[in-house]
């Protein structure tokens, strides 16, 4: 039995300080306040130091780590970058500019990577695409899936990650994209939705609710708007993402607020609350220089579009980085940060077994400063790093 000593703990909504908690057999066996609760002799102390110990971090959406893709080069070299900043939990996202045998190798190369002791943090896939629509989002004219919603074509794709696959992001608006749903339901019907780089009305969002639409792709970023008059505000995916409150809104919260300004970031907590948003990294893997202007960003990513302009494409950030920025634009405490990066990702996903301290859940924890530096990581009850 392992016992950290000396923790403030992280729970869902509060702290309890000066506590220990409990590890044994991979598991969360018990916590409490030191001076309640007696300790084993023959435990394996860990000092936390008043250090905070949450939740490992759940990054839901995240296609790269440490300068590869999980998609086409080394998914557990990605996963390890990951798990030294204190995500327990990353699903392998794959992008929609990916052909169909691509997408083959793609699953085989990450299933194979999720056997390794080396990949346990990969917790499944994150599958951007491939339905969405090639208006949005960087890279969008290398979309190679602009010509219909074919059968012929997804049920090879379904097939092959259905074991895999745990968020099928997709366009609402994509012609025969409802025989689409259905199938991927079918064939897993724990599976869920994301609504993303679209232009859907929100009837057409709200229609696929009921099959298990309930996130929204990098909210306010990579989506259209319907104005129907001039000078008037359409509505359409972020505002049907900020309406329904059974849909989580995903946020890419970089240093500077670039993906999504401060001031927005307030609005969408004010509207959604701590309790339906998940910050995700995005990150991505790009060598293009920053454009003029941005030179002193460290958390970005940019590429070309098809006009040969720099454009805006991901972020290099990682999860503890992501909760740190959250805390100084929105205010935040760092209990509202453990829960939009750990409990809710975790939650929507299915991963009920991890994402918050309670006795019986898999011990992935992390020990860390109030700025979110982490120091150690638990995974599954082993110390790691």
């Amino acid at each position: 039995m392992i016992a950290i000593i000396n923790a403030e703990l992280v729970m869902i909504d509060h702290l309890i300080p000066d506590a220990v908690i409990f590890i044994e057999d991979g598991k969360i066996a018990g916590y409490g306040e030191m001076r309640n609760t007696s300790i084993p002799k023959d435990c394996e102390i860990i000092d936390a130091e008043g250090l905070y110990v949450g939740p490992g971090l759940v990054d839901i959406h995240c296609h790269a780590g440490d300068g590869v893709r999980f998609e086409e080069e080394d998914p557990i070299r990605a996963a390890k970058a990951h798990i030294k900043t204190g995500t327990t939990s990353v699903l392998a996202t794959l992008g929609a500019r990916l052909q169909k045998n691509q997408y083959f190798d793609a699953c085989e190369r990450i299933r194979q990577a999720m056997k390794q002791p080396e990949g346990e943090n990969i917790a499944g896939i994150y599958s951007e695409g491939p339905y969405l629509n090639p208006q949005y989002g960087s890279l969008s004219h290398l979309n190679p899936w602009r010509e219909g919603v074919k059968s012929e074509d997804y049920e090879t794709i379904i097939s092959a990650s259905a074991d895999l696959v745990r968020v099928w992001a997709l366009a609402p608006e994509r012609e025969g994209i409802l025989s689409f749903v259905q199938a991927a339901k079918k064939a897993n019907p724990e599976v869920k939705f994301a609504v993303g780089h679209s232009e859907a009305s929100p009837e057409q969002i709200e229609a696929l609710i009921p099959y298990g639409l309930c996130i929204g792709v990098h909210h306010t970023n990579a989506t259209g708007d319907l104005p129907k008059y001039r000078e008037c505000r359409g509505v359409c995916v972020d505002e049907t993402v900020n309406y329904n409150d059974n849909i989580y809104a995903e946020l890419i919260s970089d240093s500077f607020g670039v993906h999504v300004a401060p001031y927005m970031q307030r609005l969408i907590r004010k509207i959604k609350g701590d309790k339906k948003i998940i910050l995700i990294t995005d990150q991505t893997a790009h060598n293009i220089k920053n454009p003029e202007g941005y030179e002193h960003i460290t958390d970005l990513n940019f590429t070309y579009t098809a006009d040969g302009e720099v454009d805006i494409s991901g972020s290099k950030l990682t999860l503890n980085q992501a909760c740190r920025n959250y805390m100084k634009h929105t205010g935040a405490s760092i209990v509202d940060a453990f829960r939009v990066a750990s409990y809710n990702p975790a939650k929507v996903v299915g991963l009920t077994d991890r994402g918050e301290i309670r006795e019986g859940l898999r011990a992935d924890l992390i020990i860390t400063d109030q700025k979110m530096n982490v120091r150690t990581v638990i995974l599954n009850g082993k110390v790691v790093c």
